[in-house]
């Protein structure tokens, strides 16, 4: 038998030389393949989907809970004391909203998210009459404007308006996915929906809130696919409205200047920005490497304004030290990665703007709440997810978590899907019958 010999691929060189073969190619360098291989662990798409994301998730989120309710306990106990009510008052409250958080959590993961689609516009159109109607009957603290009586309860409607943007904002864009091309279409509805949100948190003088909910709609817009140069156009636009917002306020011009170090006198007498952001640091200072120990924080004595709420971050470091600190940015960075893998996974346009939009909310909001901690940014009046003390942050928070979860969970096949209770056997069914 005569054996045909086999003809390689392709055309023949000219010059009569063979081709290089893809092993002699050129290869990436030492740091462009470490990068690379770093960043392939990181999206984990070289692995087949199982529940361990879904369990990192949910992990990172009870424990970050569960440290706040802890934190809040110790920050407020002394101010709680001299205003003469209970020391366990302010923890209890944490604690509570923070069981219906994990509830509301637990009964969205079970679900599948596609149902908010149909619910996004009335949300929307139900959290800007909150917000309006924060600006007539609202409450003011500290100069802000964002909490309402409800019946008895207090609410923030900013906080609902997050999780209502990004899922707006996802359900929107994921029926123009085809048309996000041209202008018109990626502008309308989403900047003036997104804008009438931030116009009327605006009014609450919440500025915190309002960068918030800017990088949620630029990270729908990315997320949604919309191409780069709209986004760089846009992104000019933001901060050219930011310049403005800030530049239109004596408050907000003396939080730059306070934080730049060239606070004039009438600054640091009408707001005097540096007392709460320099305090915050002795607090990290004192705590060291270990801390003083639970409990025994010293700023939280009338010295840290906020203490239990925007600064908690530094009554963490002051009284569990750098290991104290160091166990929260692990537990963020964990829960990031995990979402972020979720996110990468989705073929889903609008479950994949939906988690983008979540992680980037969480993980900016975190993020620039210590920033603004260790002064690496201006006070701004951002609480940190899961921690800080706050009712509604931390329900709506959980309920994002529960939304990325029930996309985690939608990813594994059906027998590894986490349950709540364990299946029982055949044989152990039959026992019991």
């Amino acid at each position: 038998m005569v054996s045909t010999p086999t003809r390689t691929r392709g055309r023949a060189p000219r010059d009569g030389k063979p081709e290089a073969s893809p092993a002699s190619a050129k290869k990436p360098s030492g740091l462009r393949r470490l990068l690379r291989n770093f960043w392939d662990s990181l999206e984990g798409k070289d692995r087949a989907p199982n529940s361990s994301t879904y369990y990192l998730i949910l992990g990172c989120a009870l424990a970050l809970t569960a440290i706040g309710v802890m934190m809040v306990l110790s920050a407020s106990s002394v101010e709680a004391i001299s205003e003469g009510k209970s020391p366990y008052a302010d923890a209890l409250k944490q604690a509570m909203f923070g069981v219906l958080g994990a509830l509301a959590m637990y009964v969205i993961s079970r679900t599948n998210v596609n149902w908010m689609k149909r619910l996004s516009w009335w949300a929307l159109g139900a959290v800007v009459v909150l917000l309006a109607l924060v600006q007539v009957m609202g409450n003011s603290v500290n100069g802000n404007k964002n909490w309402i009586d409800i019946g008895g309860v207090t609410l923030q409607p900013s906080e609902t308006a997050k999780l209502v943007l990004c899922v707006w904002i996802a359900a929107v864009l994921a029926r123009k996915q085809k048309l996000l091309h041209r202008w018109w279409h990626v502008i309308i509805p989403v900047v003036p929906g997104a804008g009438l949100v931030i116009a009327l948190v605006m009014l609450g003088n919440d500025l915190g809130t309002v960068i918030v909910i800017a990088a949620i709609t630029a990270a729908g817009l990315f997320f949604a696919g919309v191409p780069g140069k709209m986004l760089a156009i846009a992104g000019a636009v933001g901060v050219a409205g930011a310049i403005l917002g800030t530049v239109s306020s004596a408050n907000r011009i003396c939080r730059i200047t306070s934080w730049l170090g060239t606070a004039s006198a009438s600054c640091k007498a009408d707001f005097d920005f540096d007392f709460q952001s320099t305090n915050g640091m002795y607090g990290l200072a004192q705590g060291s490497w270990t801390g003083l120990g639970l409990g025994q924080s010293r700023q939280k004595y009338n010295w840290l304004p906020e203490a239990h709420n925007d600064f908690i971050f530094a009554i963490i470091g002051e009284e569990l030290g750098l290991v104290g600190t160091i166990v929260v940015l692990v537990l963020f960075a964990i829960l990031g990665i995990a979402i972020f893998r979720v996110v990468v996974r989705q073929t889903d346009p609008f479950q994949r703007t939906l988690a983008g939009g979540i992680m980037v909310w969480l993980l900016g909001q975190a993020s620039m709440n210590m920033a603004v901690v260790t002064q690496l940014l201006p006070v701004v009046g951002v609480p940190l997810p899961f921690i800080s003390y706050g009712g509604s942050a931390l329900v709506m928070s959980l309920c994002g978590v529960g939304v990325v979860l029930s996309l985690a969970r939608s990813q594994l096949p059906p027998q590894q899907r986490p349950r709540f209770l364990p299946r029982r056997s055949p044989k152990t069914a039959r026992k019991h019958t």
